[in-house]
């Protein structure tokens, strides 16, 4: 499996943009790799190599039976030739559809829990339940954020081949803005979409997860735009996403990266970013999401 880090970073043109006299730019992480891209592949990679670099051959993370994560994880430990093992939040009925059927053709072990059992993922009690069920593993937390994944996160600023002054991306754990903040130069600004409703707990979950040595005031969260809570939507947000596509010609996910776009956009209508300023916008993939959403929901993403 070739780790090169590279994607493509494009200007997208508005007329709203000249207007408020800023720049803005698409980082297309979703075009790092087919199966494994945007932030997942950003995480994974560094928990990958450090696995296999201390002798474990086997993998186990958590997810919901739609998860990004689960589905860039079994692929990229199929990519690794490493077993992978899926706890699954929900009940086995989910098994059949998209996200888990891929899942379980890239080799990946799922494994079912109640949700109250999966609300113990934190826990190291569990996490020796789970070894002594599955063997010797190297467990990765769930949305991969953990401090091999900061070092992935910060390669995204690393790639950016031009100063700017903001970095904009979706978040659901919190591990992408941590490891973005530690890539940082001095008055440049990393912000956060969180996607869950009530997401300022994510404050603290960004704070422990970024090492003291590398704290600094240069970042901050936006939560004024979950829709209603992780995977929740409205029309507003689905038609914003198919009209960008339209202008475009980039797919946007409903659950994570279409939410941080349509956030950025209001923001910049309300002059929150000062004139002449450039602003990046992490496309941080998902879109594999799109086929299961359009599966319960008829086809509302085009």
């Amino acid at each position: 499996m070739i780790l090169h880090s590279f994607s493509p970073v494009v200007a997208i043109e508005e007329p709203l943009f000249k207007e408020k006299k800023v720049q803005v730019f698409m980082k297309r992480d979703d075009m790092l790799h087919p199966d494994i891209s945007g932030n997942k592949w950003r995480k994974l990679k560094y928990n990958l190599l450090f696995a296999r670099a201390h002798g474990f051959r086997k993998i186990l993370t958590f997810g919901g039976a739609y998860s990004n994560h689960i589905y860039a994880a079994a692929a990229a430990g199929k990519a690794f030739r490493m077993k992978t093992v899926g706890i699954i939040r929900g009940e086995a009925e989910y098994a059949g559809n998209e996200t888990l059927s891929f899942a379980k053709a890239c080799g990946m072990e799922l494994f079912f829990v109640s949700r109250a059992k999966y609300r113990e993922r934190h826990s190291e009690a569990f996490h020796d339940e789970l070894r002594e069920q599955f063997g010797k593993v190297f467990i990765v937390p769930e949305g991969g954020s953990n401090e091999h994944a900061l070092q992935g996160a910060k390669e995204i600023v690393e790639g950016i081949p031009f100063p700017f002054d903001y970095l904009c991306t979706a978040s659901g754990t919190g591990g992408t803005l941590a490891g973005i903040s530690t890539g940082l130069a001095e008055g440049q600004q990393a912000i956060g979409f969180p996607v869950l409703k009530n997401g300022e707990f994510l404050n603290n979950d960004i704070r422990k997860l970024i090492p003291q040595s590398a704290q600094r005031d240069n970042w901050k969260l936006e939560t004024g735009y979950h829709f209603g809570g992780y995977a929740k939507f409205n029309m507003p947000l689905i038609d914003f996403i198919n009209d960008f596509k339209h202008r475009t010609g980039i797919p946007l996910d409903p659950v994570y990266t279409g939410k941080m776009v349509y956030g950025v956009y209001d923001l910049i209508k309300k002059d929150h970013f000062r004139p002449e300023s450039t602003i990046v916008m992490l496309h941080t993939g998902g879109l594999q999401g799109i086929r299961g959403f359009n599966a319960r929901h008829g086809n509302l993403i085009l």
